[in-house]
């Protein structure tokens, strides 16, 4: 899958709120890392391993942004990835690096936000 392809389904899954097809974006094997994790979970590192966690990591998100919403203002590609500058309902900025494996699924994904985002 090409790079815009993955965004317009990762967003298309957070706008529906349907988990199952935001974590169909993602492999097994995903290495997440963001300070969400550090303010939600107490990770020092921000790292979470595998879509176990991230799912429970997303539940989360879900349970404290009920209004939530994504606005993409730039995707930036690279040949084996992308960064996807988009704003939260909260107008909270956030830039996601994300590396795709071989089958166009985010095998490595780092968030960078504005502002604190809990």
């Amino acid at each position: 899958m090409d790079a815009q392809g993955h965004v317009d389904q990762w967003l298309a899954g957070w706008e529906a709120r349907d988990l199952d097809a935001i974590m169909a974006c993602y492999s097994a094997d995903v290495d997440f890392a963001a300070s969400t994790v550090v303010s939600r979970w107490g990770r020092a590192d921000g790292r979470l391993q595998g879509k176990a966690e991230l799912r429970r990591h997303f539940e989360r998100g879900l349970e404290l942004a009920p209004d939530l919403r994504f606005t993409e203002e730039a995707l930036l590609t690279s040949p084996d990835g992308y960064a996807l500058l988009y704003r939260r309902e909260n107008g909270n900025r956030v830039l996601d690096v994300v590396e795709l494996d071989e089958h166009g699924l985010a095998v490595r994904v780092r968030a960078f936000y504005e502002q604190a985002q809990r």
